[in-house]
């Protein structure tokens, strides 16, 4: 089959691999309709996060068709139409029994590559790195699923797959960093980032009852979409002296009762801090740029909520003592896909969300490289691009 496959810095192609197989009798193969490009996929192809292998297929955001299936799956059968979450789960042990799904025990094989760093292992995750499994990814005509029954959504009849796709890694964990936030009716809550996660953490906000949202970022069409597509206020942190002056003044000077970090290691800023954060991770003495996280520890109001969303990895001047005495409540996770998957293809069945704007770019596989390049750069107005591998 043909698949994308990272072979170094920057350096993605797409070439013919082996075609997968039932391994595990709770396994099944889909034919991949639809796979995603995604944010976080960026700090792996750019070198920040280690243990990728030369002509692993990469991608973990994708939907398809069931096409041959495990003896031992009950849930799903050939020529249903499912969404995966891109977290790996078994569903049996402590943490999926407590909804904690991306955090599973039992699905991460190479937990040595995590335990120095992280203490404990995580789940597995496709197409992410060995420290995550080392499984192939969704970038690819076929693509084995383990532990179907837990971890394939089949997908009501009517919905397109671009009103489908993005539940499978954007919707839940904007839903997820939204929920952390024990929102209030009236609530306001503000959003670093008005990329995929950004705006969907926006929308859930609203729809779990919150009475303003304030997205931030720099691009003038992805705050034209937060403000069109989701109704939310909009800054633009590169024409404002200060977010916090601005946050403040638009909150009549209490600040969000809850912010969103949906930025990451790679946040983009001005000022000293930026430029130091930049100088260090080039020379590799840390992994992350933390402006926007920065900017959501101190906007946020006294005994107010903070919600990471951003994947990091190292990072230093870390403002832990605005948080103690603050006393802010910090939640954060990789997205818990199966709690949520449920309730978001009913919002979307119900035409209550519509996630299929975020789709601004299509591609064949073939051409997905060129896709990677565009959603990197944010070229042409760029949010996500989707791949039809077949």
């Amino acid at each position: 089959m043909r698949a994308l496959c990272w072979n170094g810095i920057n350096d993605l192609r797409v070439e013919t691999v082996a075609d997968p197989g039932i391994v595990n009798p709770h396994d099944v193969i889909l034919r991949v309709t639809m796979s995603t490009t995604c944010g976080s996929d960026l700090h792996f192809i750019d070198g920040y996060i280690p243990t990728m292998r030369e002509g692993d297929v990469i991608g973990h955001e994708f939907m398809g068709e069931v096409v041959d299936v495990g003896r031992d799956v009950k849930k799903v059968k050939k020529g249903d139409r499912v969404v995966v979450p891109s977290f790996i789960c078994c569903g049996n042990c402590w943490y999926c029994q407590h909804d904690l799904y991306s955090l599973c025990d039992n699905t991460n094989p190479k937990a040595e590559l995590q335990e120095p760093l992280l203490g404990y292992p995580t789940a597995g995750i496709y197409g992410y790195t060995h420290a995550f499994g080392g499984y192939a990814g969704a970038h690819a005509q076929y693509v084995r699923v383990p532990h179907a029954d837990t971890d394939c959504f089949l997908v009501p009849e009517g919905l397109k797959d671009e009103q489908v796709i993005f539940l499978s890694d954007a919707v839940p964990t904007g839903y997820m960093g939204a929920d952390f936030c024990n929102i209030h009716p009236g609530d306001t809550v503000a959003v670093w980032g008005c990329g995929g996660v950004g705006l969907m953490a926006m929308k859930s906000a609203f729809l779990l009852g919150a009475g303003r949202v304030i997205g931030i970022d720099r691009f003038p069409e992805r705050l034209r979409m937060a403000r069109e597509k989701v109704g939310a206020e909009t800054i633009d942190y590169s024409r404002v002296d200060s977010v916090l002056d601005m946050l403040k003044e638009l909150t009549g000077g209490r600040g969000p009762d809850a912010c969103i970090d949906a930025v990451g290691m790679e946040a983009h800023g001005t000022g000293a801090e930026y430029a130091y954060d930049r100088a260090k991770q080039a020379l590799h003495l840390h992994s992350d740029r933390g402006e926007a996280l920065r900017q959501a520890i101190r906007a946020c109001r006294k005994g107010g909520t903070l919600s990471i969303l951003g994947v990091y990895g190292v990072m230093d001047k870390f403002p832990i003592g605005v948080i103690m005495n603050k006393g802010l409540t910090v939640r954060t996770a990789q997205q818990h896909g199966q709690k949520y998957l449920p309730l978001l293809l009913e919002h979307v069945a119900k035409g209550q969300l519509d996630p299929s704007f975020l789709a601004t770019h299509r591609f064949s596989l073939e051409d997905a490289p060129r896709g990677y390049e565009m959603f990197k750069k944010k070229q042409d107005g760029c949010v996500r691009a989707v791949f039809l591998p077949n």
